[in-house]
């Protein structure tokens, strides 16, 4: 039975963190509304290692803060010691989420705990740290754990050889390639591949062989082909041709078995020295013993390289298929033009030409891989001339093919030529549809062609396709940036006739140019008209509104609008917006008043305003306002006192003092640090003494008695008849 009820009570409250968190920013990030969840869940003494466990794996991994925030809280609960299988569960959400300093904190107390780690979740950790370029670190875990290497496995342990390698770390890696040896993990192709290629840049030529040697001991399946080719290039990479030359007849009698790609590597790297008599022997050879090389050899290793991100050695490999004109496949070539055009877009290039010659074409992912990435690194003319040599082999047969050539185009800034294809596409009988219009429209917005894009606009109602909420949103915001707010607010309400709901952007971009323009009435009308819409949607777009009016220099307009929200809208994160503008302006006055209203009204979020202010001081150039708002707080902190009250209605009295029960009141206030439970309300004393004033009014709350003869407890205030108050009715500060 308690085994049927951990499962549904880890369901229950990974659900409840999950839902909690999706009102955060960022969502599932981990914030103190967690421990209130938690808390009301009323799961502190059901807390267990396994519980815990089950919350972490598998509901919560791929949320990695709110995996470790609950982590961290349990460590806090009373009773609750963690164990080396809550330990792996954090560990293996943070490694999925690529959290290395976490990761390498939680490794050091698990290491001062003396726990036991499982091999899978160093597996994870280094698979992390290789993803994330953190190929050395990843190595130090290995080197503390080198024993499990066979637990850890053959695919990280060669994942960690190849990264070393390719990364220049050739001491650590032949370090991991001797653990691998002694404890017998197979090798595979990818990873001594890469391993050796990189050796003999700079290894002696006994080393390598005394390498091969070890391997073919062990008996991996590792193609014997594919490393000889990889072997030959490293040697002639490093202008160690005749050593290449030599190493093909070691390779082949060792059997490693050498096909053309080798033989052709060596005799190019003669040819290119000028070593004909040399040049010739090599072919001479490889007519006579060497073998033809496989398709499906070469495609497996390509694409294992491109899993474990090492594209510089995909792109060595595919130029040297390529540059042979040796048997590729196309979906090779189009892995190949998607990926090394991330790091080299003229390789990809060349990768592309070769496809497109052999009468192949790239898939349209393919193509948008490359275009994306020739954008990216402003290579404009040849994404033309891309485009160009598929549209003169008829390339363009559809919509979609259009619309990522179109894309592309716009996305260049390259609005002539963008359209161009939509004429194209009208004769063609293939759209334009709306994704069309938007991307040329967008495109002349961002290159301020505003009159041309009015005619697209026009164009497209013309050709009865619609506008959708991007196309409204789209030109309303460049209405709003160029100062023509009465035509974004006409299009607003044509999108509304139209059946169309506004989002935060469309809001976004009115509120701003409607501050702009300094049209205060009409931005607070639509801004409470998101809120009728969506209260969430209202709550997205406040900070960015409350910044767009003290942007503007509205300030006591917008402090006048944040104290007129409801509870609902208004936050203490809106009031720190203001306050951090209005330290900024230096309007310390405005601030002052506006911090009073928050007293007198919400004093409950003084705590969170104190806190924010805080936080901002390291950031701020001048942080005397700052400072000026924070003594201002701690003042009226100081007055501020919880009273623990029934579920009666809380109502007001007043009480007439002497000046000296002043030092009598503070002292009962110093008496009540124990925490009380029960229901809380925030209590306002305003002290209203003036120097040698005899009398003073403190106002503030009575409470209904819960009991009839109520017993005070230990920490609380006694039993206090209060003027005005029935004998029935008593407070219990609680701080």
């Amino acid at each position: 039975m308690k085994r049927a009820v951990a499962p549904n009570l880890a369901v229950r409250i990974s659900k409840a963190l999950i839902s909690a968190s999706n009102h955060t920013k960022p969502t599932r990030s981990w914030s103190p509304c967690m421990e209130h969840t938690l808390h009301k869940l009323g799961c502190r003494n059901l807390l267990t290692p396994s519980l815990v466990a089950t919350i972490i794996d598998p509901f919560l991994l791929p949320h990695h803060s709110l995996a470790f925030g609950f982590f961290n809280w349990a460590t806090q609960q009373p009773g609750f010691t963690h164990t080396p299988l809550t330990y792996q569960c954090i560990l293996k959400s943070l490694s999925l989420s690529r959290q290395f300093n976490a990761i390498d904190s939680l490794l050091k107390q698990a290491r001062d705990l003396k726990f036991s780690i499982h091999p899978s979740v160093y597996r994870s950790i280094i698979a992390s740290q290789i993803i994330g370029k953190r190929t050395h670190d990843a190595f130090s875990i290995f080197g503390q754990v080198s024993h499990l290497s066979p637990e850890i496995g053959s695919e990280t342990c060669n994942s960690l050889l190849a990264a070393l390698a390719s990364d220049g770390y050739l001491d650590s890696a032949q370090k991991v390639f001797g653990e691998m040896n002694l404890r017998n993990v197979p090798f595979s192709t990818l990873g001594f591949g890469v391993f050796i290629w990189r050796l003999c840049k700079e290894g002696e030529l006994k080393e390598v062989l005394t390498l091969l040697e070890e391997v073919k001991e062990c008996n991996s399946g590792i193609n014997g082909s594919v490393v000889a080719v990889l072997i030959t290039h490293g040697l002639c990479h490093a202008s160690r041709v005749s050593e290449a030359f030599w190493m093909l007849d070691e390779l082949r009698n060792k059997g490693w078995k050498p096909d053309f790609m080798a033989y052709r590597i060596v005799a190019v790297a003669f040819q290119s020295m000028g070593n004909v008599v040399d040049k010739e022997k090599v072919l001479k050879k490889k007519r006579k013993l060497g073998v033809a090389p496989r398709a499906n050899d070469y495609k497996d290793m390509i694409i294992a390289l491109i899993s474990e991100r090492r594209m510089s050695e995909a792109k060595e490999l595919g130029e040297i298929i390529v540059s042979g004109n040796f048997p590729i496949e196309d979906d090779v070539l189009n892995i190949l033009v998607g990926s090394v055009s991330t790091i080299d877009p003229d390789s990809a290039i060349v990768f592309f030409n070769f496809m497109v010659g052999n009468e192949r074409f790239p898939t349209l992912l393919t193509l948008s891989n490359l275009s994306r990435n020739l954008c990216r690194h402003g290579k404009i003319d040849e994404l033309l001339e891309v485009y160009q040599v598929l549209n003169s082999h008829n390339f363009f047969k559809d919509l979609e093919s259009y619309n990522v050539m179109l894309s592309f185009l716009c996305k260049a800034g390259r609005v002539k030529e963008g359209y161009g294809v939509i004429q194209e596409m009208k004769k063609k009988r293939l759209g334009p549809d709306v994704s069309s219009y938007n991307y040329i429209i967008e495109a002349c917005c961002k290159e301020d062609l505003l009159r041309p894009a009015k005619k697209l606009w026009d164009d497209m109602f013309a050709s009865e396709c619609c506008g959708n909420l991007k196309t409204y949103n789209i030109l309303i915001r460049k209405f709003c940036e160029v100062g023509q707010i009465e035509e974004a607010q006409r299009l607003f309400l044509h999108m509304l006739e139209k059946g169309l709901s506004p989002d935060a952007a469309t809001y976004t971009s009115l509120l701003e140019g409607l501050c702009q323009e300094t049209k205060l009435e009409e931005a607070f009308e639509l801004y409470n008209r998101s809120a009728k819409q969506d209260i969430m949607l209202a709550r997205d777009i406040l900070n960015t509104f409350l910044l767009s009016l003290c942007k503007k220099g509205h300030l006591i307009a917008a402090s006048k609008f944040i104290c007129s929200l409801s509870h609902e809208l208004g936050g203490a994160e809106s009031h720190l917006i203001l306050l951090k503008c209005l330290a900024d302006s230096r309007e310390i006055p405005i601030a002052m008043e506006h911090l009073k209203w928050v007293q007198e009204r919400s004093p409950s979020m003084l705590e969170d305003i104190r806190t924010g202010l805080l936080a901002s001081l390291s950031s701020v150039s001048c942080p005397q306002p700052i400072l000026q708002f924070l003594q201002m707080i701690k003042e009226t902190s100081d007055c501020l006192i919880n009273i623990i009250c029934s579920n009666k209605p809380v109502q007001e009295f007043s009480l007439t003092i002497k000046p000296e029960d002043k030092a009598e009141k503070e002292c009962l206030l110093r008496r009540s640090q124990a925490k009380e439970e029960g229901n809380t309300v925030a209590a306002n004393f305003n002290d209203k003494y003036d120097g040698g004033t005899e009398r003073g009014e403190v106002v503030g709350l009575w409470v209904p008695n819960p009991n009839p003869e109520p017993r005070p407890r230990k920490g609380s205030l006694p039993k206090k008849q209060l003027r005005g108050c029935p004998t029935d009715f008593w407070c219990v500060c609680v701080l």
